[in-house]
């Protein structure tokens, strides 16, 4: 769904003769759309930045706690300073770029280490699980409130909010080439994501946690190497959502054109509230599932099959718009029981914790039948 409606943007473009996700939806649903589309489009990234930060802290403490001589009250082990050392030295100056195409080695670099992580989880599931108990009903395949998992499946894939960007940064931006990169893309993150999911649930069960990392023990070395190229990818990360929340700004506010002094200021003052918005909030688990039913849902499935019907000139049976119809309609369900679902079975968080299995007399405590 996701792969069908970054394409059908792109062909909506084309029809509007817009070459912006905010121009798009001004052409086909006036202000107003433009609007809720402009919020939608600037708090889904916001929002992305704070979980990035939130797990910058979560992980990279534990990584700083493996050094010799880091004690607890080190301040290495602080997570509201290594936000802001992250922020300063990092994330900061590298949002400064202007051109979202000089971030390219950066996020070929954030795939490298992606790759890297996965390898990790699949090694310590058959490692590490023997030691975990499993869960109550561990393995049936979804419960009532399963919906909420679609929130956090579509802030995992969207990239409707840059497609454009990224559109325009390719050195022959067709639909035909885009659609290439997208197919291709949107498969690996597929097949990422899946084993991923897979590898985490499987050595977890019920106990997983919203930040995967949360659930190794602290004294694991090999999960300890992960922690850092996990920071590392989501710092790398960051830079492409506050793109985004800068290019919106600039459209709605500056009519698209940002000076130098303006890009610094706005640049500064998004980071500086999503920093401290990390700073005072650390459960990741409902930020995840909040971002993706109220945000993501609409820029993934709704607006861009809503803007599709509306500029298509081919027959209601044409199969673009049966699809899109069906796009729109799941989108909608997804988005309403999903935020109400959310509500009533808000995720627990275990934040900073060290898990009971990594204590050997609490896990034969959980499940007597563990090896020993």
């Amino acid at each position: 769904l996701t792969d069908y409606s970054i394409i059908l943007l792109i062909k909506g473009g084309n029809l509007s003769g817009t070459n912006t996700y905010q121009e798009l939806v001004r052409k086909t649903y006036g202000l107003v759309g433009y609007l809720i589309l402009s919020t939608l489009q600037f708090l889904y990234p916001f929002i992305a930045m704070i979980s990035y930060n939130i797990i910058t802290g979560d992980t990279l403490t534990k990584v700083f706690q493996r050094i010799p001589g880091v004690g607890p009250d080190n301040v290495l082990t602080d997570r509201h300073f290594i936000i802001l050392l992250t922020t300063i030295i990092f994330t900061l100056p590298i949002s400064l770029y202007r051109d979202i195409a000089k971030l390219g080695k950066v996020s070929l670099i954030s795939l490298i280490l992606t790759i890297v992580i996965l390898i990790i989880v699949m090694v310590r599931t058959v490692t590490f699980s023997p030691q975990v108990p499993k869960s109550e009903n561990a393995w049936i395949f979804a419960k009532s409130n399963a919906v909420q998992a679609v929130g956090v499946m579509s802030f995992a894939f969207i990239c409707n909010h840059n497609s454009f960007l990224i559109y325009g940064s390719l050195e022959e931006p067709t639909l035909k080439n885009w659609s290439r990169v997208t197919h291709v893309s949107v498969s690996l993150a597929v097949v990422i994501s899946v084993v991923f999911a897979a590898c985490g649930y499987m050595t977890f069960t019920g106990y997983a946690e919203g930040d995967i990392f949360e659930n190794y023990c602290r004294d694991d070395n090999l999960a300890t190497f992960g922690r850092f190229c996990y920071g590392v990818t989501v710092i790398l990360t960051f830079p492409l959502e506050c793109f985004v929340t800068r290019e919106v700004i600039a459209n709605v506010v500056f009519h698209g054109n940002l000076s130098t002094v303006f890009h610094i200021v706005v640049t500064v003052v998004i980071i500086a509230v999503a920093t401290g918005v990390s700073l005072v909030y650390d459960c990741l688990g409902i930020v995840l599932e909040l971002n993706g039913v109220l945000s993501a849902t609409p820029l993934v499935f709704i607006i861009p099959t809503a803007c599709y019907l509306k500029l298509s000139k081919e027959r209601w049976n044409h199969s673009d718009n049966l699809i899109s119809c069906l796009i729109l309609a799941v989108g909608v369900l997804v988005m309403t029981v999903g935020f109400v679902l959310t509500i009533l079975h808000p995720q627990e968080c275990s934040h900073g914790k060290e898990m009971f299995y990594c204590f050997p007399s609490n896990a034969s405590f959980h499940n007597s039948t563990l090896p020993p």
